[in-house]
């Protein structure tokens, strides 16, 4: 199923902080007292290296995220030292990569055998990673290879860093030198990534990131009802229809701080009804979230399944998804060859057995080089799995094509 297209705010999608203002909808957080609350948080920096926290808005469409982002890209700057960065997923990730995609088209790029949003997100990851690695250095932001990253992606990512000042100004003209990050500041910079991020899946990713290079990392969740999200979402100039609000109500998954030790520092929100508790409970979650930075994974088995069994669970799903995509494409292609329909029948249910002994190949975590005999050129197990698939499916239908 197609996921639904984080919400858009109208004219002032492309604002940064500086041209931050109120949109229809929520009243903006106001968080008076902030400067005084975050004091506390401010520790000495070690040389060259800026403090980083990633803060992941999440909730439903029209449900504040937006909002509240703006509000904290205007506060966080008013603390000497501190600065604060909204990086959102609605300019990162086109409206094309939402669109059904024509049988048969492969686009060109990194991973063109997943849908195109999941491709994106992809993408957004892998530069943002490459982000962090120049901020927390203070050095040059080299362009990544196309086969990580396309160059329209990257372009996206460029584009919102530096209106967001996260970089200097270019040092040539372009295509003759490297974007550098601005030089690291004593005070913290927290990065706000605004998106759905519906399922746990989404924001476990970005903690692998905060743990990989030893981040702040925090969740707000705004919960929201549903009719009120519908009504704000009237009010928009680009509205999304009611039925994407309904259905991503009844697939997002909320943090359960219970259950994940990762999604600790995270907070629930009203969305709907801000007050001053809300704001103080905010500039808390952000101080403890800077005092307590993510560590680096420990040898640590039990924690290692746990991830494993998060990563997997994922991968199996979307790996599953696309395979039932190429089934179905390989048996119409089959049946625009004159197959006899009961040869169909019985290569639908090859197809099948085949699709279900790849998924359980990457479940377990083997090795699928060896089913083709080639050298696979994917090193991401989703790509390779739908690659080596799609080979040994074309393969079988060969098999009925040529008797």
């Amino acid at each position: 199923m197609r996921p639904a297209r984080p919400a858009r705010q109208g004219a002032s999608r492309h604002h940064g902080p500086a041209h931050a203002q109120a949109a229809g909808g929520p009243r903006p957080w106001r968080p008076s007292g902030l400067l005084a609350a975050l004091a506390a948080a401010e520790q000495p920096v070690g040389a060259g290296r800026a403090r980083v926290g990633l803060c992941v808005l999440c909730g439903l469409p029209a449900a504040g995220k937006s909002t509240l982002g703006r509000a904290l890209c205007l506060r966080l700057p008013r603390r000497p030292g501190w600065a604060c960065a909204l990086l959102s997923y609605d300019e990162l990730i086109p409206e094309e990569a939402f669109l059904p995609r024509e049988a048969g088209a492969e686009p060109p790029g990194p991973s063109p055998l997943l849908p195109p949003w999941k491709r994106s997100r992809r993408e957004v990851l892998q530069g943002l990673e490459r982000l962090l690695r120049a901020l927390l250095s203070a050095g040059p932001l080299p362009a990544p290879p196309p086969a990580a990253v396309s160059p329209q992606a990257w372009g996206r990512l460029l584009a919102c860093c530096r209106r967001q000042g996260l970089l200097a100004a270019a040092e040539s003209h372009a295509g003759a030198g490297r974007d550098r990050t601005q030089a690291a500041a004593p005070g913290p910079l927290y990065l706000i990534l605004d998106d759905n991020f519906y399922y746990q899946s989404m924001r476990y990713e970005v903690y692998q990131l905060a743990r990989k290079y030893s981040l702040s990392f925090c969740q707000l969740f705004l919960d929201c009802p549903v009719e009120c999200c519908l009504q704000r979402n009237h009010l928009r100039s680009h509205p999304l229809p009611d039925q994407t609000i309904y259905l991503m109500a009844r697939k997002i998954e909320m943090p359960d701080l219970k259950k994940n030790a990762w999604e600790q520092n995270s907070l629930i929100l009203k969305s709907f009804d801000c007050t001053l508790e809300d704001d103080e409970q905010i500039i808390s979650l952000l101080a403890t979230a800077l005092e307590n930075p993510v560590k680096q994974i420990e040898e640590n088995a039990e924690q290692k399944e746990a991830d494993r069994a998060i990563c997997a669970a994922s991968a199996v799903h979307q790996a599953d998804q696309t395979c039932r995509r190429v089934v179905s494409q390989t048996m119409k292609d089959a049946k625009d060859k004159n197959i006899l329909p009961s040869e169909m029948k019985s290569l639908a249910e090859e197809l099948n057995k085949l699709r279900i002994e790849f998924l359980e190949d990457l479940r377990q975590g083997r090795n699928l080089k060896s089913r083709i005999g080639l050298q696979n050129q994917y090193s991401d197990p989703v790509t390779s799995v739908i690659s080596s698939f799609q080979h040994e499916a074309t393969n079988i239908v060969n098999k009925y094509i040529l008797k």
